[in-house]
């Protein structure tokens, strides 16, 4: 089978990255799309990664968080998950489905990914706290009493939710990017 030319890279990464980058800016002005505009987002970066273009991924991302940045004015704030976690994963996830095959591996990347998840949710508590207000809502004191442990056992449950359903994700992404011929 030959090789896709590096053209054919740079095309499918541009595409994934106009669409990241529509959907990142659509999710930053619509607040209530955020998250679609995440998981679509997510799902963009995955086209690259179909064919193995895991630099074309990479830039994808950059550019598309680039982007996003400018349309959205400056707001690193509603970016700052994408660029720190959301758009990296499905990178390590397929470094972790190429280099790895033994269970406990698996499990140990698992576990750093899971820390680089709550490593980032709790930047984002500790850089939006002041900004956003919470600490005047009802919620605030429980959650700061017990930050840590709905951190850790809360949210790393929740990511292992999240991290089958993303190598599912790719999974169906493989099967349709695969009908593209090149």
């Amino acid at each position: 089978m030959k090789r896709p030319s590096k053209s054919f890279e740079i095309a499918l990464s541009a595409i994934a990255c106009a669409i990241a980058a529509l959907a990142l800016t659509m999710g930053g002005y619509v607040n209530f799309m955020l998250a679609g505009g995440y998981v679509l987002a997510v799902f963009a970066l995955m086209v690259p990664l179909a064919k193995g273009f895991w630099g074309g991924a990479l830039a994808a991302h950059v550019g598309a968080f680039l982007l996003a940045f400018l349309f959205c004015g400056f707001s690193v704030f509603t970016l700052l998950p994408f660029a720190v976690f959301f758009g990296l994963h499905p990178i390590a996830n397929f470094f972790q489905k190429k280099y790895l095959s033994k269970w406990w591996q698996h499990l140990l990347c698992y576990l750093v990914k899971a820390v680089w998840f709550d490593g980032a949710l709790l930047l984002m508590w500790f850089t939006l706290d002041g900004f956003l207000g919470f600490s005047g809502a009802t919620w605030y004191p429980f959650v700061a009493k017990y930050l840590y442990y709905i951190v850790f056992f809360g949210a790393s449950a929740m990511f292992a939710a999240y991290d089958v359903l993303i190598f599912l994700c790719q999974r169906s992404m493989d099967a349709i990017v695969r009908r593209i011929r090149r």
